[in-house]
């Protein structure tokens, strides 16, 4: 228990206190900001090493996971659509074949799981998504390399917009 635990501070998940034990870490809106900064670096290179991938039956299934988030879109369902963002980055990491920059980009994903959830019920947000995932999509589909990495930078950006707008209201308020 205690070298899990002792892993689970490594990796930012837990804070450990003197005569209070582990308690799950809540990241604010600055390092979640951060953390989609360096995700969005490292994500792009995932995108643009997924479309250099000749794997056309891997490719296909992000297609369909793509027709999934649609349909999740047009019903409403917010959770269905945040579980299948998830799947969709966590098969493009897959696709490019590029074990550093997977297990770091799972790590980031972890510690600011909080915030994802908060983006996932957004209104509109699932709309503006999907349109991005689409264009990610798209271009490591058509093999497109330097499209699949712009189109990813993009998307994250908009995640980073949204983040920030959220930390200029907290200091509004």
């Amino acid at each position: 228990m205690r070298a899990a635990l002792v892993e689970l501070r490594a990796e930012g998940l837990v804070d450990i206190e003197a005569n209070r034990g582990a308690l799950v870490r809540r990241i604010g809106l600055e390092e979640a900001i951060e953390i989609a900064e360096a995700r969005k670096v490292l994500e792009a290179l995932m995108a643009a090493r997924a479309a250099s991938n000749q794997d056309s039956a891997a490719k296909e299934r992000l297609l369909e996971i793509v027709d999934e988030m649609r349909d999740s879109v047009a019903a409403g369902d917010n959770a269905r659509y945040s579980e299948l963002n998830r799947l969709l980055h966590g098969r493009i990491w897959e696709i490019s074949r590029h074990r550093v920059a997977k297990d770091l980009v799972a790590n980031l994903r972890d510690r600011s799981a909080h915030h994802q959830f908060r983006l996932a019920v957004m209104p509109g947000r699932s709309e503006e998504s999907l349109q991005q995932h689409v264009a990610i999509v798209d271009a490591i589909v058509a093999g497109d390399a330097p499209g699949a990495e712009h189109a990813m930078r993009d998307h994250l950006e908009s995640v980073i917009e949204v983040l920030s707008r959220w930390s200029e209201m907290e200091v509004i308020v």
